[in-house]
């Protein structure tokens, strides 16, 4: 055994000897411009790469730091600075040829610029362009090859800042990235797998194949690909505008496959505590989209032809088309919803902005929509129409509200305004909403019609007319409005509205003529006071 042990032991002192002379022995330094030389071709950029120095355990050539140039059109900082570059080589040919054959290529902690421009073209776009262009003569004598074939190529722990060329929106910065490619070309199809951390402490995994890279254009290279996306903080998003207001969780499960020009996506998407308008708040539940879209590369413009919408049991269809090219994202949709639960639309409302009055509640009943979206979504109107059937709108009383006229039908009003039919056309812009054609049919009121609007700041303006139910002709009669109904105004805001007689439209001048002061007008007394909170 003793024989054996100093064998071994001597093979081990002349291994660790070797590790040590041979990289006194090979200048790994020299290769440094061959390095930079190859990585440049390939990826149309002048790089850089740092003292070199050979690892034989590892068999890696490492770099103390790497620089790979921005596309001059968007920056003349780097596009890509690492801490550390390491090329995994072939160590046989490397001590005995001088010859470098490179296996593996791992970048560490890289910081990673990605800009857009207006017109919608990333930086990247022309990151690898001469890569897969027929090699010139003048290449075959420096040894530029025409193609890089790579067994594995790895960034690991880098930093991505996303940012646009404009500066209108703030750079939103991913950590913990990483991306595992094996087999690279940029000739063929290669496995890719991504994984990224997202501000807010969300997570985004791609896992598919990309490739062949496209010579003109990086970023219509083809890709097939599961996407899995968990807990998106909308407000820290660069898909989201934050002057929209949108803010809320998303999580996403789907598959993306893009041929280069045309990329389709779908999947289900589920949105949390989703807020829509910058004056609205959370929903109380969260919101679940099945969708599937084509998205045309070269004009940043899509068609979602799916867009099953689900709130709890209530469910919307959505389609439309959609425009990223420049800074505003633009929209041409339809929303259509038939008969779906009030109940479980009403946690939505905040969302949205709806304010309903202090400590009521919608309850019971369902809701019907056709709503149609167009424009910059800054600046987005949407037209269309609403009808809600046999709801309520609970702890509020419309009776006590409007107790003189209330009182003339003889029936009992209770703590709940009872909804038997309410339709409406909508039109909503940033300068307000406008209701027209409204139609509103309570059993123990009457119906009531009219228009009006709700400003950005919940302020109401509406021209109502009360029809009374079981009410005849004696009392329009006795006031000399024949048979048109009761002028109503409603004012104050969507929280605590007012209600007062509209006395314009109530006395006409020949009522006026007869009556010489509101005190002796015998509608005077139907509303108690002018005004009631």
């Amino acid at each position: 055994m003793k024989p054996v042990v100093k064998v071994a032991g001597i093979v081990v002192v002349l291994l660790i000897v070797i590790a040590i002379v041979l990289p006194l022995l090979v200048n790994v330094n020299s290769f440094r411009p061959q390095i930079e030389s190859n990585l440049s071709s390939a990826l149309g950029r002048p790089v850089k790469v740092g003292n070199l120095s050979l690892g034989i355990f590892s068999g890696s050539v490492q770099a103390d730091q790497l620089s790979i140039a921005d596309d001059p059109k968007f920056s003349n900082a780097p596009f890509i600075q690492a801490k550390t570059l390491r090329v995994g080589v072939e160590l046989i040919p490397l001590i005995f040829s001088k010859r470098l054959n490179i296996t593996k290529i791992v970048i560490a902690r890289p910081e990673i610029i990605l800009l857009r421009d207006r017109d919608g073209v990333w930086n990247f776009s022309s990151l690898g362009n001469q890569a897969a262009q027929p090699a010139k003569a003048s290449d075959k004598k420096s040894g530029t090859p025409a193609n890089v074939n790579v067994a594995q190529l790895d960034l690991t722990d880098g930093t991505i800042t996303l940012g646009s060329t404009t500066g209108k929106r703030n750079p939103v910065v991913y950590d913990q990235v990483n991306v595992a490619v094996h087999n690279f070309s940029f000739t063929s199809a290669f496995p890719v797998v991504v994984s990224i951390r997202l501000p807010g402490g969300g997570s985004l995994k791609i896992d598919g194949t990309a490739g062949p890279i496209d010579s003109a254009d990086t970023s219509l290279t083809p890709v097939q690909a599961m996407v899995t996306l968990k807990k998106l903080d909308l407000t820290q998003s660069a898909l989201v505008d934050p002057e929209l207001g949108i803010t809320g969780s998303a999580d996403f499960a789907g598959k993306l496959n893009s041929d280069g020009h045309i990329a389709q996506a779908s999947g289900t998407l589920k949105a949390t505590s989703l807020k829509l308008v910058p004056q609205g708040s959370p929903a109380g539940v969260p919101v679940h989209v099945v969708f599937s879209l084509q998205h045309d590369l070269k004009s940043e413009s899509g068609k979602l032809m799916q867009g099953d919408v689900a709130i709890g049991k209530a469910l919307a269809n959505l389609t439309g088309t959609y425009d990223m090219h420049g800074e505003t994202t633009s929209i041409q949709t339809k929303l259509r919803g038939q008969a779906m639960p009030v109940d479980d639309l009403e946690t939505l409302l905040p969302a949205l902005g709806v304010v309903l009055p202090t400590g009521s509640k919608l309850k019971g009943g369902t809701l019907s929509i056709e709503i149609d979206s167009a424009g910059p979504l800054n600046k987005l109107v949407s037209t269309g129409w609403v009808k809600m059937s046999n709801a309520a709108l609970a702890d509020f009383n419309l009776g006590s509200k409007l107790s003189g006229i209330s009182a003339l039908t003889g029936k009992q009003t209770g703590n709940d305004t009872t909804i038997e039919n309410l339709s409406s056309d909508v039109r909503y812009a940033p300068d307000g909403t406008r209701l027209d054609h409204i139609n509103l049919v309570i059993p123990s009121l009457g119906t009531v019609t009219g228009a009006g609007t709700i400003s950005p700041s919940k302020a109401l303006d509406f021209k109502m007319l009360a029809n009374l139910a079981g009410v005849g002709a004696g009392l329009t009669k006795v006031a000399g409005l024949g048979a048109g109904g009761i002028p109503v105004s409603i004012g104050g805001t969507t929280a605590n509205p007012t209600f007062a007689p509209d006395v314009k439209g109530m006395v006409d001048q020949k009522l006026k003529g007869l009556v010489p002061g509101e005190r002796n007008n015998p509608l005077s007394g139907l509303f108690g006071k002018k005004k009631s909170n």
